[in-house]
């Protein structure tokens, strides 16, 4: 399948909900002191749908690829972030669990899509 835009990525459809969680959780007074955390946080979900977009309008397979990358590790950064909030105290047990679990899912789609279009790649030089 051909997608003509950003908007029609199944795997960008599933991160404005991920960010919509992460800016939910980090708007509680637990997190309203600790600037850093929380803006790094934000920055590194944002920077997944970012990512998708700015590597799906280059228009190139090789540069959408690297953009991937770049969006999964930022996934994996908010992962990183989401453990040092719980360990702190700013999230429970279970807020943890269920967004670290999104993240875990949206990390797997976008290294599910980076193998699709690799495959693809590889099949069409």
């Amino acid at each position: 399948m051909k997608y003509e835009k950003f908007e029609e990525l199944p795997v960008w459809q599933s991160a404005p909900g991920v960010t919509k969680i992460i800016y939910d959780l980090t708007a509680n007074s637990m997190w309203s002191k600790d600037f850093g955390l929380r803006d790094q946080i934000r920055r590194a979900i944002i920077s997944v749908s970012s990512n998708i977009v700015e590597g799906f309008e280059k228009n190139n397979n090789n540069e959408f690829i690297r953009f991937l990358r770049m969006s999964k590790g930022s996934a994996g950064e908010a992962r990183s972030q989401l453990h040092i909030a719980q360990t702190v105290g700013y999230i429970s047990e279970e807020e943890f669990e269920s967004t670290n679990s999104k993240l875990e899912d949206l990390a797997k789609q976008i290294g599910g899509f980076i193998i699709y279009l690799d495959k693809f790649r590889k099949n069409n030089p």
